[in-house]
């Protein structure tokens, strides 16, 4: 039986199912990719930019079929599916313009000697892209656009909720027009990733997005096999108050920074450290902001906060508060469980000594944090194993940049939240994973960077 289901969270329902790929059908696939990309780096990179925008338009002529396939696979909110469906567009649309340049040739300034030299951007091959359930177009295009307008070609293994939406984007790229074999979906288990897919010596890298031990496990069998990995995992990045002229604003900023994908995002803000002066009427304010949403059909465009992406997800969020209180942590305001729907719950008093001080919360539970001064913002900020984003509010400029240069995170966002971009360069550091995705260096990490030197 396949694990690749259609699972509703929200009713419980299920949904189409599809057949796990054998393991005759993973080599064919590997054997199609290479040869494809043989064909497909034999094009200009206008060519591959110009498939790359039908791939963007796709998206948005098929918007609302897109939104609705996630909202049914893993709860996320109606409103926040068509965002996520116009952003993937985006960053098809933003590698399709921006791609000739990226890739244009980058002349060396010799020291000495006659000739010239200049680095060429070439595409390495076959890459393996594992991605996870909570942003199901958005993940895959931030690894697919930039890599198949360098020539490369990809094999996508899509988490086993998500076979609807992996089916559609596959197809976008089909009726893109890009050639059989560039983009290919695997509906492949842990043990074909691990035995027949990295060992490959037709694969040249892989990505993934995912748990940290998933992480380790694929790069593990990659550096075994001598294979460039990108990994991109988990997070609980800080939100700093250290001072504001407008505090509602700032709230509203941090409730948005939790909640956004339901709380399922490894970027989200999840601990939020406020200076004491400040701490009081923070936590009275976003605990009565937080808690205003509550849990509701993820159909219904007016719902802000859907299901977790399963029932096992939010039993084990439930495990993780159980476990906290426990510990010592104080439970300021109190969410329930019903089946996958999970409400807000806001935590303090976490001791260094919890698993929550330290844990990631996948979901919709805030840990508050009061501090007495900016060294103690940036050592609680710090002093944990991920690294992927934080939030930083000030009204001092020179504090901003002083603690923006302080914090050990990949990506630090200075009064706002929700401010990605197809331009940003997305990772982290520590246990958060290694490589970038998106902007100039997206298109970067799995480039051969040739040198071309010429003498005369």
């Amino acid at each position: 039986m396949s694990k690749y289901v259609v699972t509703n969270p929200a009713t419980g329902v299920k949904g189409s199912s599809f057949p796990l790929t054998t393991d005759d059908e993973v080599t064919d696939a590997i054997g199609a990719a290479d040869r494809t990309h043989s064909e497909l780096r034999g094009t200009s990179v206008a060519e591959r930019a110009a498939l790359m925008q039908r791939v963007a338009d796709l998206h948005t002529e098929r918007r609302e079929h897109l939104a609705e396939l996630i909202v049914r696979e893993m709860g996320k909110p109606l409103e926040q599916a068509f965002g996520e469906v116009d952003f993937a567009a985006d960053i098809y649309s933003y590698y399709a313009t921006h791609g000739e340049a990226f890739l244009a040739d980058e002349p060396i300034e010799l020291l000495g000697g006659e000739g010239s030299a200049f680095i060429r951007n070439a595409s390495l091959g076959v890459l393996l892209g594992i991605m996870p359930w909570n942003f199901p177009y958005y993940q895959v295009a931030r690894f697919a656009g930039p890599n198949l307008v360098l020539g490369n070609t990809i094999l996508l293994k899509h988490a086993s909720q998500c076979p609807e939406s992996a089916a559609a984007i596959e197809q976008i790229f089909a009726d893109a027009g890009f050639p059989a074999g560039a983009y290919r979906n695997l509906y492949a288990s842990n043990a074909q990733i691990a035995d027949i897919i990295i060992p490959d010596p037709r694969v040249c890298g892989v990505s993934l997005t995912g748990s940290e031990g998933a992480g380790a496990a694929v790069a593990e069998v990659a550096g075994r096999n001598l294979k460039k990995v990108v990994l991109e995992l988990g997070g609980s990045d800080p939100f700093i108050l250290l001072s504001t002229d407008n505090l509602e604003e700032a709230v509203d900023a941090a409730v948005d920074a939790r909640l956004d994908n339901s709380g399922q995002s490894c970027n989200a803000a999840k601990r939020f450290i406020v200076i004491d002066g400040l701490y009081e009427a923070f936590l009275e304010s976003f605990t009565a902001k937080i808690t205003g949403n509550v849990p509701a059909d993820p159909t219904s465009p007016e719902t802000t906060l859907g299901p977790l992406s399963s029932v096992g997800a939010a039993e084990n969020l439930e495990e993780q508060l159980q476990r906290a209180e426990a510990q010592g942590a104080t439970v300021a305001a109190r969410g329930s469980r019903k089946g996958a729907f999970f409400s807000p719950t806001v935590l303090t008093g976490v001791s260094p000594q919890s698993d929550a001080y330290r844990e990631e919360f996948f979901g919709p539970v805030a840990a508050i944090y009061r501090v007495q001064n900016e060294a103690e913002a940036v050592q609680v900020a710090n002093d944990i194993p991920y690294g992927l984003g934080s939030y930083l509010f000030t009204t001092d400029p020179e504090q901003a940049l002083r603690v923006a240069d302080q914090i050990e995170a990949g990506m630090v966002f200075i009064n706002g939240s929700l401010l990605d971009g197809a331009e940003l360069p997305f990772g982290g550091v520590k246990r958060s994973g290694f490589g970038r995705e998106l902007g100039r260096f997206g298109i970067a990490e799995f480039a051969n960077k040739k040198l071309i030197r010429i003498l005369k």
